[in-house]
């Protein structure tokens, strides 16, 4: 629905009620967006943007190596995105829900509205693996109805409407899903469970409940058991099927558990996921490192000892992170506890710089704009550079989709190298997103999840 402050511009209101006829949720948002924590969403925005980079190559073939994951043990810049986007849920956590955390009664209220949230995150990644999967058999051009498809997902997922309504739709959506994908229809009976958007749901889910129902010293303990209880199951448990403890790809005890998902795993592994089941629990503690930052963000201090804090307990998780590296190596895929500390310390000490540089010192917008509007409207650009690729895919230009058509013919020639080109596509993407957020930006627009 659309609030009682809207901009002056007619042409603008009249279309945003056109919209609102179907419930979108577009918030004008002139007052929060300036009351927001700017460092935050400028390293949200860093990371989304970063996310889309990394993502939407021209030539999957032709990356550059910072922009490629680490082959299996190690981290490189990419591999650094997601636990910070989790970093960063938690820190937001503490943000939305700090007002409902010492009145008891507002938490059945607030929890249901993170429940709904979670199963609507769940709900979209679950939707972008099945998108390729609608098929009519060749009857009609599968690019038309999944665009209906998509377009009627979008409004429901996206929708105002009252808790009910919600709470059926995403009932609906969810059973119709499993029952597709575990009982075998047609093409889903391979279609992809876990996902990022997945992944973030149930840490978002978790780590919201832990943070109003648990003390701080619970949320360290727990913090601490899983790392160390996963530690523990990974380099001690036997593997059943493969022998003794180890940490290699596709024989460690992970997989086994991701085994249990049968065929829908990721395609390129078949056997095991990187946003799987097992690894899903050192996840959620990455967001509980991010609680405990936003948790200091609030202490009433002086701005220097936060910042000196926050850096501090940043680099000792970072320095810890890679000591356990020689006994538990840092790995993304298998989201091991020494990738936990490192990252969660990396994420810690930048975000005490943006906060010092954007909220303290208040360089001037224009430094960092470009990433300021990806992380005010961040789910709308994760979501949408999720599922425009697919359609682009389905409209063909002779035998290629057209993204690749256009890679091939307005992008390449002009570079000498391939991974200049390919480097090139995904900011061409990146740029054409900003365009799009910097436009809502300016006409203060939000879309809410």
């Amino acid at each position: 629905m659309i609030k009682k402050r809207v901009p002056k511009n007619q042409l603008l209101v009249h279309v945003m009620r056109k919209i609102s006829y179907f419930s979108i949720k577009i918030t004008f948002d002139p007052e929060n967006r300036m009351n927001r924590l700017r460092s935050l969403d400028v390293f949200r925005g860093m990371t989304v943007a970063l996310m889309i980079i990394v993502n939407n190559p021209g030539d999957w073939d032709a990356i550059y190596a910072p922009l490629e994951h680490a082959t299996w043990h190690g981290c490189t810049p990419t591999d650094l995105v997601f636990p910070f986007f989790l970093f960063i849920v938690g820190v937001s956590i503490v943000f939305a829900l700090s007002p409902s955390k010492n009145d008891v009664s507002r938490h059945p209220e607030a929890l249901k509205k993170v429940l709904i949230r979670a199963l609507k995150l769940f709900s979209l990644g679950l939707f972008l693996n099945f998108y390729s999967r609608i098929d009519f058999g060749g009857a009609i051009p599968n690019f038309y109805p999944r665009l209906i498809i998509c377009a009627v997902f979008t409004i429901l997922m996206l929708g105002d409407w009252p808790q009910k309504v919600q709470i059926w739709t995403l009932g609906v959506f969810l059973s119709l899903g499993f029952f597709l994908l575990f009982f075998e229809i047609g093409k889903f009976e391979n279609a992809r469970i876990p996902g990022v958007l997945q992944r973030i749901s149930l840490v978002y889910l978790i780590v919201s409940w832990l943070f109003l129902k648990t003390s701080l010293r619970t949320q360290i303990y727990i913090f601490i058991g899983i790392l160390l209880g996963y530690w523990a199951m990974m380099a001690v448990l036997p593997v059943p099927g493969f022998g003794a403890a180890n940490f290699n790809a596709g024989t460690n005890f992970a997989t086994w558990v991701d085994g249990l998902l049968g065929k829908h795993c990721y395609t390129a592994t078949k056997t095991w996921d990187p946003e799987g089941v097992l690894s899903t629990l050192p996840a959620i503690c990455t967001g509980l490192a991010g609680v405990f930052a936003g948790k200091w963000l609030k202490v009433n201090q002086p701005t220097n000892t936060m910042l000196l804090g926050l850096l501090l307990a940043g680099a000792t998780l970072a320095i810890w992170g890679q000591v356990w590296d020689f006994f538990f190596p840092i790995n993304k895929p298998l989201w091991t506890s020494s990738y936990v500390f490192f990252t969660a310390g990396l994420a810690a000490m930048l975000l005490a710089v943006f906060y010092w540089l954007i909220d303290v010192q208040k360089i001037p917008q224009g430094f960092y704009i470009f990433f300021l509007v990806y992380g005010v409207n961040a789910m709308t650009v994760f979501f949408g550079s999720g599922l425009i690729p697919r359609l682009l895919n389905d409209i063909k230009i002779g035998e290629k989709g057209s993204k690749q058509w256009l890679y091939e013919n307005l992008i390449l020639p002009h570079f000498a190298e391939k991974s200049n080109a390919s480097l090139a596509a995904a900011l061409t993407f990146a740029l054409i997103w900003f365009v799009v957020l910097w436009i809502m930006w300016k006409k203060k627009v939000i879309i809410k999840v």
